[in-house]
């Protein structure tokens, strides 16, 4: 697999995780296509990143395989190739088992685990004719291990992609294809700056949970997917790295100071 000057495909790019790894990857000196549902926040990244970043607007909720080669496709036309896919895209449902939407969990699990393996398909179809490797990255989560009640779907979905990452990998390595995932904890995007964090009971019940005493940036998980892209990671297949602050090993809460 080639290390600089990579074609990469980012999905959930407009903000949070993805948007960090895009950075990092044409920090890095890649060139990135973004990709979001959220088109004016999404053409506002790609305009910020400079001529290495090119934006393609999509809602994976309705991927197919058409869509999904059609997603490689204007990689390949902007790039000339695709030589990285993170697949990072993710939405999430609360509410209580007994009432959780059937719509809800539909949609999550097309977003979180159906829209990665078409897209995994796609861009493993691109890469072997290619010829020379690749590597994918799936966002997992805690949560395809450690259950919360009211997130049913999402946690059904990351356990899935964490199976899904096993077989991809599997089948991908005899084409010098490696596939790994990262799964975060409770990480301070956007999203949860302004959702969990407003409440100080949140935020006391994460950090309890937490043993480093704080919530990640999202720049810690680009740096693991970076790390995994590369060559530091030629060895590492089918592994799912937990950036989480201790939270995957802990079996008791930390006092937190008030």
């Amino acid at each position: 697999m080639r290390q600089t000057d990579r074609a990469v495909i980012v999905t959930g790019a407009a903000q949070g995780l993805g948007l960090a790894c895009a950075e990092r990857f044409i920090a890095d000196g890649d060139r990135v296509m973004l990709v979001d549902i959220k088109e004016e926040a999404l053409l506002a990244a790609a305009d910020r990143l400079g001529d290495r970043a090119v934006a393609h607007v999509v809602d994976l909720a309705s991927l197919n395989a058409d869509s999904a080669a059609a997603i490689v496709a204007s990689c390949v036309e902007a790039f000339g190739r695709c030589d990285v896919l993170i697949n990072n895209a993710g939405m999430i449902v609360q509410a209580d088992f007994v009432d959780f939407p059937e719509d809800g969990f539909d949609k999550t699990l097309a977003v979180n685990l159906k829209a990665p393996f078409l897209l995994g398909q796609a861009v493993a179809r691109q890469m072997i004719d290619q010829g020379d490797g690749g590597a994918i990255v799936n966002m997992s989560s805690v949560n395809a291990e450690l259950a919360i009640p009211n997130t049913v779907a999402y946690a059904c979905s990351k356990g899935g992609m964490k199976q899904l990452t096993a077989v991809m990998a599997v089948g991908l390595i005899p084409h010098g294809i490696r596939v790994n995932a990262i799964g975060p904890g409770t990480i301070l995007t956007d999203m949860v700056r302004q959702s969990v964090m407003q409440s100080d009971a949140a935020r006391q019940t994460i950090l309890s949970r937490t043993p480093a005493g704080r919530c990640g940036e999202p720049s810690e998980v680009a740096s693991v997917a970076a790390f995994l892209c590369g060559p530091d990671a030629s060895y590492v297949v089918g592994q799912t790295i937990y950036p989480d602050g201790g939270r995957m090993v802990l079996n008791y809460t930390v006092p937190v100071p008030e």
